[in-house]
């Protein structure tokens, strides 16, 4: 089960299927941020047509009588400690956070504790300016003008080969794990998702 999360509220929650088919969600967007060149968003399309590839190929390797391998939930893998950041942040405090506990993005919420986008690195970079680990210039922006919203978030129980597809349809790189009350009780990274497969193989993610 998948919900997904606005500055306004709930915008949807129902299965993946369901999901794929709101056309809103065909481009998950971030708020407005400073335009970027041609060569960077020449440079994103080529990553992302590389990993469709590399997706295409593992399919076309895959046997067809290979065992479906042991059935994960997000629960069962999610990360706990989940570090969060409030969209009234400034910029330079969020990279500071980032840093300092070692991620990439982090889920963010507003001023009533609700889940409304994410941020990563990625996003401050268009508004900080950083030499050597540092915030040595920063616009007065705050998270929520750079953070990508609404943001897809799963339940516990949602079954991690439906999160990969998620992360590969819509391009992201972490989903927000939330309870029944729409609580953050969890996240999972792309690389969580590694760690499970390379921990306790076989399990087939694209099947």
């Amino acid at each position: 089960m998948f919900t997904v999360y606005g500055v306004t509220g709930v915008t949807f929650s129902g299965t993946l299927e369901e999901m794929n088919r709101v056309h809103a969600l065909d481009r998950i967007q971030s708020t407005p941020k400073i335009a970027r060149d041609d060569g960077a968003l020449a440079l994103e399309l080529k990553s992302t047509l590389s990993q469709q590839a590399a997706v295409t190929a593992y399919r076309r390797m895959l046997p067809q009588d290979i065992e479906r391998g042991p059935l994960y939930h997000a629960g069962h893998i999610m990360q706990r400690a989940v570090m969060t950041l409030s969209d009234g942040d400034s910029l330079a405090y969020a990279w500071q956070v980032l840093s300092k506990n070692r991620i990439h993005q982090a889920p963010v919420m507003d001023d009533r504790s609700r889940l409304v986008g994410i941020v990563s690195e990625r996003d401050l970079l268009t508004g900080i300016n950083i030499d050597s680990g540092r915030v040595v210039e920063s616009l007065s922006r705050q998270v929520r003008d750079v953070m990508t919203s609404p943001v897809i978030a799963a339940a516990a129980v949602t079954d991690i080969r439906r999160i990969a597809a998620v992360m590969l349809t819509h391009g992201v790189a972490g989903v927000p794990i939330i309870d029944q009350n729409s609580n953050l009780v969890g996240f999972i990274s792309r690389s969580d998702i590694l760690q499970a497969v390379v921990t306790d193989p076989p399990i087939s993610l694209w099947r």
